[in-house]
């Protein structure tokens, strides 16, 4: 029999940040704003600083401290997240800092709690607005929370901070890895380090210096932009919205199926770049691998389809992660304000150094690999977070005995 509290009841502060934002800077302290805090983490691009000199003017209402949960109260309501070790951040406006009381509450029952749909709910029923939906202070002290006997709010919150944690451990290798692809091309094909480079002979060219004998290519030329596909307009395809592509690494998977033939066309190998701003600058970036044999998949028209022509799939990847390549599609941009998109002539004029046919597919051969071993710890996470999404409601509303719970046996059927 669980017992209601206020949150009010439950925290030693709550810490409002609402006002103006503060004067952005190039470095300091990261500036923690609602659009990072996302699905129980902060995510760590993109990133906002202000200047070390008022950061403590900023925060005077009070300094964050481990542990300590944020809360979005609007645009969007309902996001959580906890600060982590290095809790030295600042906190943007539409943010709420909670500090669970230890003596009321397990920490870290509550704030799984306020992640769930129980909790969602609960705020959705006290916020306030029409164009936008938001909560005031005193309506969040006053939500509710069921609470389990305390031994029970313990296992409850070691069981998903064990899940969370897996699904951190799989972003972090899944990162390590795509980072690693992009230092060999890297090195490859801007620093032109590849494999017998030292018997290679150099000569000038519009980009500069590069390897005797590698053409230089517009981009245009080496990949092909949009490519055609056919498409049965009367079956449902795999689609691929701008929400489902990450903005750190190449994870992308389709979020629904949809009949017709609008929209981007891709197959696996495919890279998907966005198109529109904000979206290009924050880094949104897609490699496909989710489709099956021959399958075709749909996506959003924000997407520019770019498939190594004269160059492999992941060379082809990497070169719309580098970052001369971004800043030469940023540069292009047309539009209104706010609405600014890449025009497609840009891909013209980037120009770049041609690899031979075995330079490139050794790359292929080298990098490949990475990018299926990211595919294979992308599957893991999707499986986690929704085994984590299925169990979390009935966690916290004590609706599964979690006294003979194995977490590894769990974890071990899910990702099988």
């Amino acid at each position: 029999m669980s017992e209601i509290h206020a949150i009010g009841d439950l925290i030693e502060a709550l810490i409002d940040y609402r006002g103006k934002t503060p004067p952005k800077s190039p470095s300091g302290v990261p500036l923690i704003t609602a659009k990072v805090i996302k699905g129980g983490f902060i995510l760590p691009e993109p990133r906002e600083w202000i200047a070390e000199e008022i950061y403590d003017s900023w925060m005077r209402r009070g300094l964050p401290r481990t542990g300590d949960i944020l809360i979005t109260t609007e645009a969007p309501l309902g996001e959580v997240a906890q600060v982590g070790t290095d809790a030295r951040i600042a906190l943007a406006q539409r943010v709420i800092l909670l500090r669970p009381d230890p003596a009321s509450v397990d920490p870290q029952f509550l704030f799984h709690y306020l992640r769930s749909p129980q909790a969602r709910a609960s705020l959705q029923r006290r916020a306030s607005g029409t164009t936008v939906s938001g909560i005031r202070q005193p309506e969040l002290r006053a939500v509710e929370v069921p609470l389990l006997s305390r031994p029970l709010q313990e296992i409850v919150g070691r069981i998903l901070d064990g899940l969370d944690g897996l699904i951190e451990n799989n972003r972090e290798r899944l990162e390590i890895l795509e980072e690693m692809a992009r230092t060999l091309y890297r090195e490859w094909f801007v620093h032109f380090r590849f494999p017998g480079y030292e018997n290679q002979a150099f000569v000038s060219s519009p980009i500069g210096l590069v390897p005797d004998g590698w053409p230089i290519a517009r981009a245009s030329d080496a990949i092909t932009i949009n490519p055609r596909v056919r498409v049965d307009r009367t079956v449902a395809h795999p689609f691929i919205a701008m929400a489902d592509l990450d903005e750190r690494t190449m994870s992308c998977s389709p979020s629904e199926m949809r009949i017709g033939s609008s929209g981007s066309k891709y197959e696996n190998g495919d890279t998907l770049f966005a198109r529109i701003t904000p979206c290009l600058e924050n880094g949104k970036t897609g490699f496909v691998q989710c489709l099956g044999e021959g399958e075709v998949g749909l996506g959003s028209t924000e997407f520019v389809v770019l498939r190594g022509r004269t160059i492999g799939p992941t060379h082809t990847y990497c070169i719309a992660r580098s970052d001369g390549f971004r800043a030469h599609a940023i540069a292009s941009m047309s539009g209104a304000s706010g609405r600014q998109r890449v025009r497609n002539e840009c891909f013209g004029s980037f120009l770049l150094a041609e690899p031979p046919k075995e330079i490139s597919e050794k790359f292929e051969a080298v990098v490949q690999p990475m990018f299926k071993a990211c595919r294979t710890l992308q599957l893991q996470s999707e499986q986690l977070y929704s085994m984590r999404d299925l169990l979390l409601p009935k966690l916290v509303a004590g609706q599964i005995d979690v006294s003979g719970l194995d977490l590894d046996t769990l974890v071990s059927s899910a990702v099988a």
